[in-house]
């Protein structure tokens, strides 16, 4: 039974992670169509993740925090760099330039590029000759048929086809992605760009954890790093500092930023840190589709936006490529550990 709920652990955390991820995702989609700077919530969100994780991380690793090297904290900092920095600004300056649903469907693909980088660095392998290795292969290649399907098939609406509430609530949004269709290439880029960051820090969290395994010192390193980085970016990207762009006016900005840094940021890196170092990155990054399921879910209760047939065929798809995926590396680790008991017998049993 302990053994059961040991396994199981992790995999209820990663679902909760991403049903928290989609609820700030869906807050910054309404946030930004507010006109919010989106550097100023990727600073504000990293300095309350900061202030948020240092106390708790003082208190609960007291006693077995390692000290930190100096080659630790420019890991560190290059992880904050890539996964919270550069990741979170490529993905809403392409939320800007396409659409929330195509932006988010990017996501999917982050199991995939794991998948991908890890092969090289021999955090993952593949046997073709092997259930598990074969299985894992399938399951990327369903994985990207659903993300295909999620993002370049619609079908027909199944539900709402006749709201007209939905399509007042939704009409300056499409205003404004009709304005920029022209450069619908170039935020597909960034945010491509935004998700093969954000899959090679689950492969930077990997090492980072081997070495400082304490998940709320070094997401609070991360996110102090991460603000930093964030307002320099800021200042380097804007000609102009308008600095009525740092004020949040309404409650629907201050709910946000502070969710999003809280949680976001905060609680779920802690999370998926602790994942990493007991799963890896493979297993961590392949819940990561679940955010476009959550997310579409959100928008058909919530902002009562439109169910297509193509939304619901790319999210089984996504499930069933997730399933065989983590089913070929479970039992590619049930394979390893045949043949390591049949080592050690054969080597308690040799004269």
């Amino acid at each position: 039974m302990v053994n059961f709920c040991g396994q199981w652990k992790p995999v209820v955390a990663m679902i909760g992670i991403n049903l928290a991820l989609a609820v700030v995702n869906v807050l910054l989609k309404l946030t930004m169509d507010k006109g919010v700077h989106n550097l100023v919530v990727v600073t504000y969100r990293q300095s309350i993740s900061c202030v948020f994780l240092t106390p708790i991380a003082l208190f609960w690793e007291r006693k077995s925090r390692l000290e930190l090297t100096s080659r630790l904290i420019c890991h560190l900092f290059l992880s904050a760099l890539i996964g919270v920095t550069f990741t979170q600004y490529l993905f809403l300056l392409g939320l800007q330039y396409t659409t929330a649903t195509y932006a988010c469907a990017f996501i999917n693909m982050v199991p995939v590029y794991t998948f991908l980088l890890a092969l090289p660095f021999g955090l993952e392998k593949v046997n073709i000759r092997s259930k598990g290795g074969i299985a894992k292969i399938l399951g990327s290649l369903i994985c990207i048929g659903g993300a295909l399907s999620l993002t370049l098939y619609k079908g027909l609406p199944l539900t709402n086809q006749h709201s007209h509430v939905a399509q007042i609530e939704n009409h300056d949004y499409m205003m404004s992605a009709a304005k920029k269709r022209e450069r619908w290439a170039f935020g597909s880029a960034l945010s491509a760009a935004g998700c093969i960051l954000w899959a090679s820090w689950f492969l930077i969290q990997a090492k980072i954890g081997k070495s400082y395994p304490f998940q709320y010192s070094s997401t609070a390193i991360l996110s102090f790093f991460g603000a930093i980085q964030s307002a320099i970016l800021t200042l380097l990207t804007e000609r102009s500092i308008n600095m009525s762009m740092w004020v949040l006016k309404g409650k629907l900005e201050i709910l946000t930023v502070i969710y999003a840094g809280a949680v976001g940021s905060g609680l779920c890196y802690v999370g998926m840190s602790w994942c990493v170092k007991q799963k890896g990155p493979l297993f961590t990054s392949a819940f990561t589709p679940l955010i476009q399921i959550f997310v579409a879910m959100f928008d058909l209760s919530t902002l009562h936006e439109q169910l297509y047939l193509g939304s619901v065929v790319g999210s089984i798809l996504v499930i069933v490529g997730m399933y065989v995926l983590l089913w070929g590396k479970s039992n590619d680790a049930k394979e390893i550990v045949v043949k390591q008991t049949q080592a050690a017998e054969e080597e308690a049993g040799a004269p």
